[in-house]
């Protein structure tokens, strides 16, 4: 049996890239479609300038 004892390491603040349908945007609140699931993403996740 091969030697279990390396240690797994698991990346936390990681990126996901996912497409998906913008349907709304409220106020600071974008809501997008991926799949059947509409989800709604504070505006502040994402890296936008702000003139």
């Amino acid at each position: 049996m091969a030697n279990q004892s390396e240690a797994k390491k698991i990346s936390v603040n990681s990126t996901i890239s996912l497409k998906g349908i913008v349907k709304a945007i409220f106020n600071d609140t974008v809501h997008v479609q991926i799949g059947g699931k509409v989800i709604p993403i504070p505006a502040s996740e994402f890296a936008i300038d702000k003139k």
